[in-house]
Parts: C-alpha cells; sequence; structure tokens
C-alpha cells in the first residue's frame, strides 16, 4: 500500500491543497492537477484496481485544513463559480451557498473528504 501525507498546517487556501496533492500524486507526470475536485476524483482513480486499498493518505493537522477550507473559503470558491456566467448551474450555486450560510452545507473540506470516500481503493486518515 502506498502512503500518502498531508501536511494539514501547511494548507491555508484550495491552492495550497491541491499544491500538496500535486507534489504528492503528480510526480513523474508532465502535467499538474488543477484546483478541482473533479480532477482530485479523476487521479484517485488509479487506484481503484487493486482488491484492497492500494492507498492510505495520512491527513495530518486535519482540523487546521478544515478551519482553511471552511466557510469562508467555501463561499469565495462558490462565488467564484457565480462570476463566470453561462459556465456553471447558477440557480444551483445559488443553492449551495443558501445552504452554507444556513450551516447545512458542506464547506470545501467536506466535499474533499467525500471525494475520497467514493474511492473504495483509497483510505484517508485524518488526524
Amino acid at each position: 500500500m502506498e502512503i500518502f501525507r498531508v501536511d494539514g498546517a501547511a494548507i491555508a487556501s484550495i491552492d495550497d491543497l491541491y499544491e500538496q496533492l500535486n507534489d504528492l500524486l503528480m510526480t513523474g507526470e508532465d502535467w499538474r492537477m488543477g484546483a478541482s475536485l473533479d480532477a482530485l476524483d479523476d487521479v484517485l482513480y488509479r487506484f481503484e484496481s487493486a482488491p484492497e486499498p492500494a492507498a492510505m493518505f495520512i491527513w495530518a493537522d486535519h482540523e487546521r485544513s478544515r478551519q482553511a477550507l471552511g466557510v469562508a473559503a467555501t463561499r469565495e470558491w462558490l462565488q467564484g463559480k457565480l462570476d463566470r456566467p453561462g459556465v456553471f448551474d447558477d440557480q444551483r450555486i445559488r443553492r449551495q451557498l443558501t445552504a452554507l450560510a444556513a450551516g447545512s452545507g458542506p464547506t470545501y473540506f467536506d466535499l474533499v473528504v467525500e471525494v475520497f470516500a467514493g474511492h473504495p481503493g483509497v483510505r484517508l486518515e485524518l488526524r
């Protein structure tokens, strides 16, 4: 099993998260993953062919990342999507912003954890 260590103390933004994930996962590749949940989901499929988890991600200081990728970062990310009319589903984004403001919507951190959970070939350990 491959083990990857994510340094949560070094994550202050969504871009910081993807910078680390690129350093961990894209070594030897001639391209970099964009700051996108879909891109992360696609890259994690490389671990799907193993009968048991092929990779473990140990996310140290995850609570610091949870704060950095919390409501404010999520609001900014969603607002950035609204600033690009016609590219994203504006009504859906507005519903997500409303849920986030009400405290019932997922944060970016929650969404990243969901992406990992969708891959049985990958274990995510939050420390």
